[in-house]
């Protein structure tokens, strides 16, 4: 006879938005997601007429009835522990060993009794189902994710003794928060309130994470209520490996599980892992298994891969029908510096690849080319503006890393344009590419948007003076005998009654952008009836 404890967290039902994972369990089950989310005991059914679990299967997940006093209520994690199979047996629910073994487990567990070949295959097979369920895509990021990061601006400056205002620290990310929410940013989708390195501590005798005592005195799960109490989430930074690539402590394979937890302890909202001092045995093992740990605490938390950039980017290292099924968002390149030579670099390199880019992008799982630089030092403002809209044709993840406080009103500007954020927003989620490169040194970007509405980007790589670009519609590939209103996305001026045929000139200044909105209003072609 085989026993199998179940060990499950009582936790709240998953709030984000559903993702494949039910979708796949009502397959499993013969129901079609359009059928009602009627209950189904999913080990009744796997299991025949053996002991069950109850399980109901909603649109939201795994929900578990407390029929039995050691049953967990509800199960967004399954996964094996050695426990005394007497233990959860009906007739000693209310014996001195069962309480002792709740009050030393702190969680809720369940014997499943496995008296038969036949249904120890079931049950491998299930918990098999399951497992793959929890790395499933978890129904975040279905658009591409905005807010601040730390990491570009403020780098590992540790030094609070000689620089308070601007050390990685409680206060910084603090003073951050109230800007977003005081000063528009948040209204307009800039939410996450992300930590990058340098901010732990240590572990503590059990092994978990510390924050530095110092610089973070109230604690992690402090700074992230005090986010969310301005309607902000917060997002922090680990390693998969050994150390951090600035030295500090990293997940290794045996801590994924328990940082997972203690991340979601701590109410935080989205993690980066990032691959320093690793091997590429232990990303291709630790990426998805961070990925299944994430889910498994039934807390909502978006996931940032760093594992492509460390494989080259590009397949057949990187298989990037695995990472949209675990990740969020990748990085897929170097990281990007403070300066336009470092932006053209990360744009050559996504349209050198963009057969390969483009289709993979998509809700839920974003390419991210790396953090916005406006607002800092090494961009003009023509750059700074041709930064904002090349990012938003490629439904790049909007990661300001600049100091907020400071902040002048013309990059504000940039940041906080409106139409720019409702294209790089929009709800079909399909990455826009290059689609004309002339020998003037001027590329023309599109993105298709809803409503078959585009978005055109004109960017000249000139450095000499502003270029008159003469082009139509109809050579970038628009359909014929179409009349296009739209507006131009930085002066607001509006473009009416374009027709697909009809030439017409932009002004492109050096290094610069022109970027156009666009969206048809009738067609011209004549009824054959």
């Amino acid at each position: 006879m085989f026993f199998f404890p179940i060990i499950a967290q009582p936790v709240p039902p998953h709030p984000a938005e559903p993702g494949r994972a039910s979708h796949w369990i009502r397959r499993f089950l013969g129901r079609t997601p359009t059928e009602p989310a009627k209950p189904f005991k999913l080990l009744n059914q796997v299991l025949g007429s053996s002991p069950s679990l109850p399980l109901e299967i909603s649109r939201d997940g795994f929900y578990h009835k407390p029929v039995r006093v050691c049953s967990p209520l509800v199960i967004p994690r399954l996964y094996l522990e050695s426990v005394h199979p007497k233990a959860c047996r009906e007739d000693l629910q209310e014996s001195t060993q069962h309480k002792k073994l709740i009050r030393e487990q702190r969680r809720f567990s369940w014997v499943l009794i496995i008296d038969s070949k036949a249904m120890l295959q079931k049950t491998v097979l299930l918990l098999a189902l399951v497992a793959q369920v929890l790395m499933l895509e978890n129904g975040l990021l279905r658009t591409p994710p905005m807010g601040w990061l730390a990491w570009e601006r403020f780098r590992c400056n540790i030094n609070c003794d000689q620089d308070p205002k601007n050390c990685i620290s409680e206060r910084l990310f603090m003073e951050m928060a109230d800007r977003l929410a005081q000063d528009g940013w948040r209204d307009l989708g800039y939410v996450y309130l992300n930590i990058d390195d340098c901010w732990i501590g240590g572990r503590d005798a059990r092994g978990r994470l510390m924050p530095d005592p110092n610089r973070f005195p109230h604690g992690i799960a402090f700074l992230a209520d005090y986010a969310h109490s301005l309607g902000l989430k917060l997002g922090i930074y680990e390693d998969m490996g050994k150390m951090t690539c600035m030295g500090y402590p990293g997940t290794t394979l045996d801590k994924v599980e328990l940082d997972a937890e203690t991340f979601a302890e701590w109410k935080v909202d989205m993690l980066k892992l990032d691959g320093c001092f690793s091997t590429d045995k232990e990303r291709a093992e630790g990426y998805p298994k961070m990925a299944a740990a994430l889910n498994a605490t039934g807390r909502p938390i978006a996931f940032s891969c760093s594992w492509p950039a460390y494989e080259g980017g590009l397949p057949p290292k990187v298989n990037y029908t695995l990472l949209a099924n675990i990740c969020n968002l990748w990085r897929n390149y170097d990281d990007i510096q403070d300066s336009w030579k470092s932006v053209l670099s990360i744009v050559d390199w996504f349209v050198k690849h963009q057969d390969i880019l483009q289709p993979v992008a998509g809700p839920g799982h974003w390419n991210d080319p790396d953090m916005l630089l406006i607002g800092n030092f090494g961009l003009s403002f023509e750059e700074s503006k041709a930064q904002m809209a090349l990012w938003t044709i490629l439904a790049a993840p909007l990661f300001m890393s600049t100091d907020l406080r400071t902040i002048s009103p013309q990059n504000i500007d940039i940041l906080q344009n409106p139409l720019m954020i409702k294209i790089n927003q929009d709800r079909l989620g399909i990455a826009g590419r290059r689609i004309f490169k002339s020998k003037s040194q001027i590329e023309v970007f599109k993105r298709r948007l809803s409503n078959e509405a585009s978005a055109l980007v004109f960017f000249s790589r000139r450095t000499d003076m502003p270029y008159h670009f003469h082009s139509s519609l109809l050579e970038l590939k628009f359909p014929r005998s179409r009349v296009y209103e739209g507006q131009n996305v930085f002066t607001g001026d509006v473009i009416s009654g374009l027709k697909s045929e009809t030439n017409f000139t932009v002004i492109i200044n050096p290094s610069g952008v022109v970027m156009w909105y666009l969206y048809p209003i009738k067609s011209l072609r004549l009824s054959t009836h």
